[in-house]
């Protein structure tokens, strides 16, 4: 595994994803919706969370 992912909560922000992906926020939306990475809702605004081990292996895809 990467470096940089091993201080990372097992649950991320959709900024923290961006960061990590190098893509825009709008690209994990469309991902969302098309199944390509699917995010976890929470809260009440059904705020979009990632599974870190999910960003891994979509990264070794």
């Amino acid at each position: 595994m990467n470096a940089k992912f091993e201080d990372l909560p097992d649950i991320l922000t959709l900024e923290q994803v961006c960061g990590l992906l190098q893509v825009h926020p709008n690209t994990l939306r469309n991902w969302d919706r098309n199944g390509t990475l699917k995010a976890i809702r929470i809260g009440v605004r059904k705020a979009r969370r990632y599974k870190k081990s999910e960003i891994i292996k979509l990264i070794e895809e």
